[in-house]
């Protein structure tokens, strides 16, 4: 612990953006009425506001905790999630209001990641669609739903930065982008609680997963994180700050250790730099048994993990109840200081009190609103433009795409007629029933009887997969007919076909938690449907639906189009034919790199230089033998039916003078294309001589605009020292006089450049 606080001590004080130690926030009638309510508590009280089990529709790990009711009767619970509906909650509030000593309410919370009810894409999908408003109008949508249905807590957003495509939970997040996912955390944090918590329709969002998580070592989940301080504050936590600062109510402590020393138990992670240096004075809530766990980490028993965990700053401790069994003993033996015991509990009951649970526990609970807010016109309208929004377009050959209504077309592949898969992995409350099938879409849509379908293979023939799949809800089932009868079904199907369109992708369970992949392409079954499809020489489009970048470049190569669609939610059916037919034109940009192979990985745009860099001439560089350094989809990017040329960037000024002052950079974008269509452009900029090295590039803005054909818009920037700050040979948070340069364009790599200075 204090070789954690060593390595970062030098950099908290001096860091603009990470700022100095700010004062709580003090409600006088608050704090007030919480003294008054904790000089009542007993002890055992208050450890139990601590405890926070599981209970009700859904177990999310091994341990459902046992005997909740009686517990809460004793005054031994604080919160519970997994539970919902009006009726459940209620019944679970009034043993908490009518059958326990002090009347305390509970908190109800619960994994609402893209939506409750009414399903979103995925976020890694929601964040390609770079739309702030849209995405916040999604976590207000959310929070919507989830408050008519009895909670008041969600466990969203998950904020974490991730470079590496293996570790499933990248589907939860916003990709590789330290200020993207700094401005998606943001919106999301504002859409779910709103400007008033006490309102019936906000809730507590809950930041995750503290911190630097998606840094796990090999992709693989659990594991653990090792890093300079430097990564650590420029890239890995501004997305997690910038959540805070929002206004975010509650943090979530992560699985993974940091530098040696878990985050569950991380003073200075959870108490120096979130609470004293950022001025947090929410409340944290560990993961799913992760004080438990913090035994296998190998830091101690179950009562030296327990005084361990609160003492770092945890406030409830989820499921494993190692703060109910050991915290009163180590207060009698005098181990531990009650005051942890007090802050901790203050902490929950602060967070129920600006709820307004102490006013009305049943604020959260009416059956009259679940029935009028839950999967509404409204909501199912915004959940389609969403899904339209998130997709992203990513070969187009000839222009193979959109397709004609009157052709003849064979739908081929096991996501054809799917509705579980399309609203993917963390749907908690959503009903795969609710979800149409892209098949069922366009019968409904089209009246054509020259399209036609065929399974043509499993989403995966790995029983090994498959048997680590299904006991967790995969419902993976095979055909009776073989692969080969299968494949031939298709190619036979495709032979009377003027287009082939290729549904496939990952199962939803091949993606999220506990699903990482050493293998991030196709399954072998579906890349044998494919070629087998090329052969017959018709054109193949491909639909994707996956939780992750996948490796294509078989795919790339030979076929004729390629749609990724995420997974999309509950009106995925309906967008992916609206876009694959041209009536919405897709405008997503990718948020995470695709690469080529996955000994690429990690790879990410905002690489640095090496002191020799790629020369193709030239042995002794930094490159690989059999492949390009290259991605084969880079960040930023995403194509339209449409095409959009970029002028050269114009300047207002080549010179920065000072702090104050700024610069404009600006760009005529002309879409040069026979349709409509959005286009967003986006700036990056290299500072090229640094103290310590700089990134190749840095995303430091974006603007969308939509054009007609033939329609030119001007976008302009404005540049200004905030921009161009980092952390310096001393880890000082600043900016550094010299050279820069200026990017403006379609994605990462395609981009119009200029060059300026800073004096």
């Amino acid at each position: 612990m204090n070789l954690c606080k060593t390595i970062v001590a030098s950099c908290l004080t001096a860091a603009i953006g990470f700022t100095a130690i700010a004062q709580k926030k003090t409600d006088p009638k608050m704090d007030a009425f919480i003294s008054n309510l904790m000089g009542k508590m007993t002890l055992d009280e208050k450890i139990g506001q601590l405890n926070l089990p599981s209970i009700g529709f859904d177990i999310t790990g091994p341990i459902l905790s046992e005997g909740v009711e009686e517990k809460i009767q004793q005054g031994m619970v604080g919160g519970v999630f997994n539970t919902y509906t009006p009726t459940a909650v209620r019944k679970l509030q009034q043993y908490a209001v009518n059958k326990t000593r002090l009347k305390i309410p509970l908190l109800f919370g619960y994994d609402v990641i893209h939506g409750h009810k009414t399903i979103f894409p995925i976020p890694l999908g929601l964040s390609s669609s770079w739309d702030m408003p849209l995405i916040e109008q999604t976590a207000r949508t959310a929070a919507e739903e989830a408050t008519a249905d009895g909670l008041n807590w969600v466990f969203s957003p998950m904020v974490d930065i991730a470079r590496d495509p293996r570790w499933g939970r990248v589907s939860e997040g916003s990709g590789e982008d330290t200020w993207l996912g700094s401005q998606i955390a943001r919106a999301m944090v504002k859409g779910y609680q709103g400007n008033d918590l006490a309102a019936k329709n906000t809730v507590l969002a809950c930041v995750k997963h503290f911190a630097l998580y998606g840094a796990v070592e090999a992709g693989r989940d659990y594991n653990v994180v090792d890093m300079s301080e430097r990564k650590m504050f420029e890239y890995y936590l501004p997305p997690y700050k910038a959540a805070i600062d929002a206004g975010a109510a509650t943090v979530m402590s992560s699985f993974n250790e940091i530098n040696g020393v878990p985050a569950a138990a991380n003073q200075w992670l959870l108490t120096d730099l979130l609470r004293k240096q950022w001025g947090f004075d929410g409340m944290v809530a560990t993961d799913y048994t992760a004080i438990m766990e913090l035994m296998n980490h190998g830091v101690g028993n179950e009562e030296e993990v327990a005084k361990l965990a609160l003492v770092a700053g945890n406030d409830m401790d989820m499921v494993s109840e190692i703060f109910l069994k050991r915290l009163k003993q180590l207060v009698n033996e005098k181990k531990l200081n009650v005051s942890y015991v007090d802050l901790a509990c203050r902490r929950v009951l602060e967070a129920k009190y600006k709820l307004g649970l102490f006013t009305d526990p049943y604020r959260y609970v009416s059956e009259s609103r679940a029935k009028k807010e839950i999967m509404n016109a409204a909501k199912l309208q915004l959940a389609k433009e969403a899904a339209e929004k998130s997709m992203v377009l990513l070969k187009n050959e000839n222009d193979v795409l959109p397709l004609k209504a009157d052709a003849s077309i064979a739908f081929v592949g096991p996501l054809v007629k799917d509705q579980r898969d399309l609203i993917g992995n963390w749907s908690g409350a959503g009903d795969w029933k609710k979800a149409a099938s892209f098949w069922d879409a366009i019968q409904a849509q089209y009246l054509n009887n020259k399209f036609v379908y065929a399974k043509g293979c499993n989403i995966t023939d790995d029983q090994k997969i498959i048997n680590k799949l299904n006991p967790h809800d995969a419902q993976i089932v095979l055909d009776n007919k073989t692969p080969q009868q299968l494949i031939d079904e298709a190619v036979a199907a495709a032979k009377n076909a003027n287009v082939v369109v290729a549904f496939l992708g990952e199962p939803f369970g091949m993606s999220g938690e506990a699903a990482s992949r050493s293998d991030i392409s196709l399954p072998e079954n579906q890349q044998a449907l494919l070629k087998a499809l090329k052969a017959t020489g018709k054109p193949v489009v491909l639909v994707l639906m996956n939780g992750r970048p996948l490796t294509l470049q078989w795919e790339n190569n030979n076929l004729n189009a390629i749609l990724e669609t995420w997974f999309a939610g509950t009106k995925a059916g309906e967008a992916i034919t609206d876009v694959l037919f041209g009536k919405y034109n897709p405008s997503g940009k990718l948020s995470m790199t695709f690469p080529r192979s996955v000994g690429q990985i990690p790879i990410y745009y905002n690489a640095k230089s090496t002191g020799r860099p790629i020369d193709e001439q030239q042995k002794y560089t930094s490159k690989y033998l059999d492949i390009p350094n290259t991605p084969l989809y880079p960040f930023g990017y995403g194509l339209s039916y449409t095409t959009f040329n970029y002028s050269a960037i114009q300047l207002d000024k080549t010179t920065i003078n000072g702090a104050n002052d700024k610069l404009t950079a600006s760009i005529t974008i002309t879409n040069t294309g026979n349709v409509a269509g959005q286009e967003t452009a986006q700036l990056y900029i290299r500072d090229m001589v640094g103290s310590v090295t700089r990134p190749l590039k840095e995303l430091k803005g974006f603007q969308k605009v939509t054009l007609k054909p033939g329609e030119s818009k001007t976008v302009s920037f404005t540049i200004s020292p905030a921009d161009l700050m980092f952390y310096d040979i001393n880890m000082k948070y600043t900016y550094e006089p010299g050279a820069f340069k200026v990017f403006i364009g379609g994605n990462s790599q395609e981009v119009k450049e200029a060059d300026f200075k800073v004096e």
